[in-house]
């Protein structure tokens, strides 16, 4: 086996950068398939934290590519910055990144349309609660045919033409003719196609043939499944298909060349934003779940609400994604917590995929043992399958056997090695 997807089951935030960390240390090249910056890894290494937004967690592996995919969007600014902040820490020499030169491009107007909507919608009912990033607004240009690849910035005039068209179209909403300065924008893009040039790349033929030579390939996804624009709780959704199936568009492999899926849960649930999210737990247990588990956005820096972990939505995620293995992160939180539910089913029998998410009412069971005032400091130590708690190792029997999905991977810490393997990636 030598591909692997590794995507979100959940809202995202559910620690997909710990695990394609730990994967990527047994991979050759690491490849995000959707999203931008309005995504945010968190990877703790010997104590010292790092964020991604845009480059792959495989960036702490020297010798290990990294590729953005064409279904991503890029905002040049961000990027060099970020590479900037990798390499201070010793991370990521340039000739190990590579950009698909189908991946559109976020603009400065594509912000300032970002936030103008978010600011007129949080005055009604209608507030998304998007990152303010340009993310919607450059895949909405993407659709609309107006978009901007990478490609674009090596072509002057095709660039040019491109920026007179979203001049044009979008001066009503931006409420001034000379809101979009094409002049300025030119100057700009000059300067991120120099910088661009030596990582851009045929993102598909290069990935198809690290598959044909046998290398180990991780495709790893941006926020969860839930927030599929197709297949999550639309409208409170991302702009891109963060399912498994996004890899093959986003990348440009077929089907036939995926091996596994890893779907990636807490042992709990967060969500920031708008939106349902039936399992939700108000009041003190869910600041304190909050406060233990570090519920902010890396990317925002706004709370998440929690939840307990919502098996019918988990399994809906699961059948999306056609998932393979489970992967359990926090476990640790709710040790620490002193206390473990779960929510096994919605009343009156609604269906996620049918029926949606919103009014949903949570029907949840307790899970025995996570009061024991030991069990935080046994899981923390724990290193193998066998080595975890009893109660633990029958909450994760109970979700796998729930969801249909062995149990592939658990998390007990925020360290590297605070990370059980319960099967191999590339095996």
């Amino acid at each position: 086996m030598s591909t692997l997807i590794v995507v979100g089951a959940q809202w995202g935030d559910e620690g997909k950068g710990k695990v394609v960390d730990a994967v990527a240390a047994q991979a050759d090249l690491v490849a995000r398939y959707a999203g931008g910056n309005n995504a945010g890894h968190t990877l703790v290494v010997e104590g010292r934290k790092v964020i991604t937004h845009l480059v792959p967690s495989g960036c702490l592996y020297p010798g290990t590519r990294c590729v953005l995919g064409a279904g991503m969007v890029i905002d040049p600014d961000v990027l060099a910055a970020e590479i900037a902040g990798l390499q201070a820490f010793g991370l990521l020499q340039q000739d190990e990144l590579r950009v698909s030169l189908h991946a559109h491009v976020i603009f400065g107007f594509h912000r300032e349309l970002d936030g103008m909507r978010e600011e007129a919608a949080a005055k009604g009912p209608r507030a998304i609660g998007t990152t303010r990033r340009g993310i919607g607004p450059a895949y909405e240009a993407k659709a609309a045919r107006r978009g901007i690849q990478v490609r674009d910035l090596f072509d002057r005039a095709t660039l040019r033409a491109r920026l007179e068209q979203n001049r044009d179209a979008l001066a009503p909403e931006l409420g001034r003719a000379d809101a979009i300065s094409v002049d300025a924008l030119m100057e700009a893009a000059a300067g991120w196609a120099a910088y661009l040039e030596p990582m851009v790349c045929d993102a598909s033929a290069l990935c198809h043939g690290a598959i044909r030579a046998g290398q180990r390939v991780l495709f790893e996804g941006a926020q969860g499944a839930l927030l599929d624009l197709d297949h999550g709780t639309y409208p409170y959704v991302t702009s891109s298909n963060t399912t498994a199936g996004g890899v093959c568009t986003g990348i440009g492999v077929g089907p036939t060349a995926i091996d596994a899926v890893w779907g990636i849960s807490k042992a709990y649930a967060t969500r920031v934003g708008a939106g349902p999210f039936p399992s939700r737990i108000d009041g003190e247990i869910g600041q304190r779940l909050r406060d233990v588990g570090g519920e902010y956005g890396a990317t925002t820096g706004r709370p998440r609400d929690c939840g307990w972990l919502d098996l019918p939505a988990l399994r809906y995620a699961a059948r999306l994604s056609g998932m393979t293995g489970l992967c359990i992160t926090k476990l640790d939180v709710l040790a620490a917590l002193g206390h473990a539910e779960v929510c096994v089913a919605y009343a009156d029998g609604v269906d996620p995929g049918r029926d949606g998410l919103f009014g949903a009412r949570p029907v949840n069971r307790v899970i025995e043992g996570f009061d024991d005032p030991q069990l935080a400091v046994q899981l923390a130590s724990a290193r193998s399958w066998d080595a975890l708690p009893a109660c633990a190792r029958a909450y994760l029997d109970l979700v796998a056997e729930a969801v249909e999905v062995p149990i592939a991977l658990v998390s007990v810490g925020a360290e590297r090695d605070q990370t059980i393997f319960v099967r191999h990636p590339f095996e």
